[in-house]
């Protein structure tokens, strides 16, 4: 682990997070006003190959922009809000999906659990919607141990899928558990949460790390991809000739980083490493027609990359209700 890696921004995982959303559990929680009102669980269906995968909502958070993204002025990350006629702070999606490869049941994250306090949680509603139980799920596939990607591992002490394996990058592993990072400028509660979540399954013998490009599971690749975390990565699923690749964090903010894909967030450890990674990544996507599922974009958080200039330009999924 190169040190550099442990001072920077781990620390400021929740600074651009409104107060009171990650309040200790056990505080009173304030309620958003939508909270009172009747909400469908959020689900999309959609088929690759022979997979019937789902997007699953873990719900919404207003996200406050001008402090998390670095390397523009507030003014322009204003302007291209409002080119969209999005404001600061923005409702930003917590995505999860799931893939039915038959005998085997994959979730790709897991939302935010109770960990966020009044946001996020709705995972487990949304699976129910999709018509599957918790303990269907043979296999998790973490992109990283960030809270609102593995805080719905556990809940009240229990896992939540029992008779899950849990595939992350070993990097993530060696630094978000293990305490000795904790003088290195890791955020204690992001440790405490790790070991309350992912620590769980590795005391259970269910956790299986990797550390390079594989394939992890038949027609599964895990493509490490460390900058926003140190074992942050893609996974590329393909079926009969189609696949997706899921991108986890590599974008937060697409109005700001799609155009200005030079702009990091303060959640990214390694600043440097994100920057590259999104840069090499953006390019070597745009224009390919690959199928990719974004954690952070509008729900269902699918689409396409096209090049724009020294830009890009997000190609959202046409929306479909039919089987």
């Amino acid at each position: 682990m190169k040190p550099q890696m442990l001072v920077l921004a781990v620390g400021l995982l929740f600074a651009a997070i409104p107060a009171g959303q990650a309040a200790d559990n056990t505080a009173a929680q304030p309620t958003p006003q939508s909270a009172t009102q009747p909400a469908a669980a959020g689900i999309y269906r959609f088929a690759i190959g022979d997979l019937r995968v789902t997007a699953l909502s873990d719900g919404t958070l207003p996200l406050g922009i001008k402090p998390l993204v670095k390397g523009l002025p507030p003014e322009r990350i204003d302007a291209l809000l409002a080119e969209r006629f999005e404001r600061d702070p923005l409702e930003t999606s917590i995505n999860a999906f799931l893939i039915d490869a038959g005998p085997r049941l994959l979730l790709v994250d897991t939302g935010a659990g109770r960990l966020f306090g009044p946001y996020g949680g709705k995972l487990p509603a949304s699976l129910a919607a999709a018509g599957y139980r918790p303990d269907q799920v043979t296999d998790i596939l973490l992109t990283h141990i960030h809270t609102d990607h593995s805080g719905g591992l556990t809940l009240d002490g229990r896992m939540v899928f029992p008779n899950a394996t849990v595939h992350v990058g070993q990097a993530d592993i060696d630094f978000f558990l293990d305490r000795a990072n904790l003088a290195r400028g890791l955020q204690p509660r992001l440790y405490e949460e790790a070991v309350a979540t992912v620590g769980s399954y590795l005391k259970a013998g269910k956790v299986k790390p990797f550390s390079e490009q594989s394939e992890i599971l038949p027609g599964v690749t895990a493509i490490p991809t460390p900058g926003h975390t140190p074992g942050h990565a893609f996974y590329r699923v393909a079926s009969r000739g189609e696949s997706i690749e899921f991108w986890g964090d590599i974008i937060h903010v697409g109005p700001v980083q799609f155009p200005h894909p030079d702009a990091t967030v303060a959640f990214d450890i390694d600043q440097d490493a994100a920057r590259a990674q999104r840069l090499k990544r953006f390019a070597q996507e745009a224009g390919s027609g690959q199928l990719t599922a974004a954690a952070h974009l509008s729900f269902p958080g699918l689409g396409r990359l096209r090049r724009d200039g020294d830009a890009y330009r997000w190609v959202p999924v046409e929306y479909r209700n039919r089987e």
